[in-house]
Order: C-alpha cells, then structure tokens, then sequence
C-alpha cells in the first residue's frame, strides 16, 4: 500500500508551488531536464502509449524563433525563463506500439483509426504534460505553464515534418518569488465534484 507524501512534498508539488512569471537568472541544467523527463515518462498511458514529445527552447536562436509565436502577454515572461518547454504529442504513436506495450498488437487499434489516434494522442499527450509539470516541481523548479500562442506558429516553426503538435507550453526555471500575486480562489470540493 502506498505511503501518503509527507507535509512538506505536498507543498513542494501543490500547496505552495506557484505559476511563476518572473525568473531569476540562473540557467536549468540539462541534468534537470533529464531527471524531470525521466519521472514523467512513467505517467500512465493507454496502452502505454506515451505520445508525449517535448522540445526544450533553450537557446537564443530557439528563443527568437520562439518568440513570434507568442501572445503579446507571454513574451516578457518566456523570453527570461531560463527554459521553455513545448509539450507536443506526437501523432503517429502507434508506430512505437511494438515496443512499448507487449500485451497485445495495439497498433491497428490506432494506426485503422485516425479519430481514435487523434484523441488518444491529444488527451494521453496532456496528461503525460501534466505530469512533467509535477516532475519538474519535484525537481526543484518552478513552472510557468501556458496556452497563449498561436498553435499553427509553433508547429510550423518547431514541428516542421507535421508529425508532432503542440499542445502548450510550460516555462521552466528559478521563479522570484518577490513578484507572485496572491493566489487566486479555487473550487471547493462540492462545487466541482459529486459522488455517484
């Protein structure tokens, strides 16, 4: 049976951690970016699908090209994060399938059906996102995530095959803390959920 997180691993990962929109300047290390990599990639797929891909805008070329394929509000803050991660699925998955779940030839379930593909890639994508972002908490960093930016913009400019799509970007780094606003209200529990 698992061991709940102790007080101070639930604030490290939810409690206090905070999207942050202004960084210190102090570059994240590839080291990082492995180690957080290598916890979400044990995030749950269907059929362990793992169609997360993830480009890590790191240099100033990458950046510029970066850059114009942001909204007007994103780009102060992704221009001095020391990282940004693109979090993609790619769309032809199933062709890894082989490999990465033996149970039984899960290839034709997606590679005969382009909706089934394009849904599982989408939503296993994200949810392998998700859990890069607690990844990287738990590494250490703060997380700036976000969906302002034209999609089509950084496809062209980051995926050019068409073979892996965005899905939203996720600013990685040091965050200062002396600029975060308070933090904005949440749903209680018997606003968002019901027992059924």
């Amino acid at each position: 049976m698992p061991t709940p997180l102790d007080a101070a691993a639930l604030d490290l990962l939810f409690r206090t951690a905070r999207t942050h929109r202004d960084w210190l300047p102090k570059p994240v290390s590839r080291a990082v970016l492995v180690e957080a990599y290598e916890l979400a990639r044990l995030a749950p797929t269907s059929a362990n699908c793992s169609p997360m891909r993830i480009v890590f805008v790191i240099s100033p070329a990458a950046k510029a090209r970066l850059c114009p394929c942001l909204s007007s509000g994103n780009v102060a803050q992704t221009m001095a994060a020391p990282a940004t991660a693109i979090i993609a699925h790619d769309t032809r998955f199933y062709d890894l399938l082989p490999r990465l779940y033996r149970a039984a030839d899960a290839r034709p379930w997606f590679a005969d059906d382009p909706a089934a593909a394009r849904a599982t890639a989408a939503r296993n994508g994200g949810l392998q996102g998700a859990y890069f972002i607690l990844a990287a908490r738990a590494c250490g960093l703060d997380c700036g995530p976000m969906s302002g930016f034209d999609n089509a913009k950084v496809d062209a400019a980051f995926f050019p095959d068409g073979r892996n799509r965005g899905n939203f970007l996720c600013n990685l780094g040091y965050g200062d803390p002396k600029s975060l606003r308070p933090r904005d209200d949440r749903l209680a529990f018997d606003e968002a959920c019901a027992l059924a």
